[in-house]
């Protein structure tokens, strides 16, 4: 009975690693070394050839960005012809809707309504003013290039496509947690060059997406991660989901790592909740597809549970007194001794790097700390949104957190 214990635990824990390294790693190196479909190349098309295209911006109480970010809108090289810029401020009590005002006369137009019924309840007001053959969604605090609506635009000349993610850059100069979640957005990048690549991408950026109105399906107003939602329902209906790099978009990371978990814990209780929602979001007719979609998305929200089992399984594995065979299957010394003090080190990185986080200055070893801190925080993150998703809080009325 102890050595089925033994083994029980030993399984569970290498069950857990190997999970863990898959969701991070296996499934990254997969898809690069899947061959690419052999797919037609557009060539570069002329301005005459773009189409007529929204840009729809969505602000909640975003005076201290608006009027920055529609100067930054009204820049762009798209002709402006075949522009129309839409900003729905609904709910918005802090001067938003009044600053956007300004701008109506310069070729902006503005939605306002004082209740407020979260993000995707004002975007599907919106959409009964929607113009453009091409929606690109977008947010107020971030930043496209002049040519980025340009890049988005020109996939859609092949009928298969049927939306359109860019790169999210983080802009420099905000320290360790800047340079973390940067690296984080090029491993993103990575994945999503390589999804694409085969196909359909699964995962999107929400500040710069863009889809064909005729396949945008209205999301329900309670879906808390409605960019993933209306990516999915395009993809259901047959189109494509391509990663375009050249289509940036840059914004600043949250002023600490706590204002980060925050802004994390709600998109991991929409991933819980899109995972719930399964029926209403995988596209059951592409298996293919639905590999990719619950290896990179899916898996990830449960990453902390595994990182809790490996953890817990390894202590009681050295700690017991269970007779067992003498190999590393088993953890035995000193392999399950390492293997703990790797896991125990790994977190007290964690732990330092959340504390040096707040000091000044910048450099590779603080860097060093500042991953694991990253993985770590994330992972929490993912925990604490699953218990706001089992207590069933309205993730789709978000507490807003200011960026730098």
């Amino acid at each position: 009975m102890q050595l089925l214990a033994a083994c029980l635990l030993s399984i569970l824990f290498w069950v857990s690693l190997l999970l863990i390294a898959y969701t991070y790693f296996g499934y990254p190196l997969l898809i690069a070394l899947l061959p690419a479909k052999k797919r037609k190349e557009e060539g570069a098309e002329a301005d005459a050839a773009l189409p007529a295209l929204t840009l729809l911006i969505a602000a909640y109480n975003e005076k201290s960005v608006i009027e920055e970010k529609l100067r930054n809108s009204l820049a762009s090289e798209y002709p402006r012809e075949k522009l129309q810029i839409l900003v729905v401020t609904d709910g918005s009590d802090d001067g938003t809707p009044d600053l956007a005002q300004k701008f109506v006369g310069q070729g902006v137009e503005l939605l306002h309504q004082p209740e407020r019924r979260g993000k995707m309840a004002a975007i599907n007001r919106a959409m009964q003013q929607v113009r453009g053959e091409i929606i690109v969604f977008s947010d107020a605090n971030n930043f496209y290039q002049p040519d980025t609506l340009q890049k988005l635009a020109l996939p859609f000349h092949d009928p298969n496509v049927g939306a359109v993610t860019g790169a999210k850059v983080i802009l420099k100069g905000d320290g360790d947690l800047g340079e973390s979640e940067g690296l984080y957005w090029k491993y993103e990048s990575f994945i999503k060059k390589q999804e694409s690549r085969l196909g359909s991408c699964t995962s999107v950026a929400g500040e710069i997406l863009a889809i064909r109105k005729a396949a945008y399906v209205r999301p329900p107003d309670n879906i808390i991660n409605d960019d993933f939602f209306t990516a999915m329902q395009v993809v259901r209906q047959g189109y494509r989901l391509v990663y375009e790099p050249k289509a940036r978009s840059s914004e600043r990371v949250s002023p600490s790592a706590k204002d980060e978990v925050i802004r994390r814990r709600r998109i991991n209780a929409g991933r819980y909740q899109a995972i719930a929602m399964s029926r209403q979001v995988l596209p059951f007719n592409q298996p293919m597809l639905v590999w990719q979609i619950f290896s990179h998305k899916f898996m990830r929200p449960l990453v902390p549970f595994f990182m809790i089992a490996a953890l817990l399984t390894n202590f009681l594995a050295v700690v017991l007194p269970y007779p067992r065979p003498a190999n590393g299957f088993f953890l035995t010394a000193p392999l399950g001794w390492v293997l703990l003090a790797l896991q125990v080190l790994f977190y007290l990185m964690a732990l330092v790097g959340n504390f040096i986080q707040q000091k000044q200055g910048k450099s590779k070893l603080r860097l060093l700390f500042y991953l694991p801190t990253f993985l770590t925080n994330s992972n929490l993150a993912a925990l604490q949104g699953f218990f706001q998703f089992l207590k069933k809080q309205p993730g789709h009325l978000w507490t807003r957190i200011e960026r730098r």
